[in-house]
């Protein structure tokens, strides 16, 4: 996790393993939040690609329980 944070901090674009490596081990308990607030710091200072943002967003989606909505009708929004 600290080459990760070290990365970013320095400027660096994060690969999609490491994105996902970050949000599976914050969700399964693994990354302690002192490193969860120094890399989304990292974050805020540097900003995201938009590949970034999206390999984020798709790790996020897949980190939980997915909810089958078919059943109901009409235009759904989670």
């Amino acid at each position: 996790m600290y080459d990760i944070i070290e990365k970013k901090k320095r400027g660096g674009e994060l690969s999609p393993g490491e994105i996902r490596y970050f949000i599976g081990g914050y969700v399964a308990g693994e990354i302690p939040d002192y490193q969860v607030s120094a890399l989304l710091m990292a974050i805020c200072f540097r900003g995201m690609t938009e590949r970034e943002t999206a390999d984020l967003t798709l790790a996020m989606a897949d980190s939980g329980e997915r909810v089958d909505l078919s059943s109901v009708p009409g235009v759904k929004v989670d």
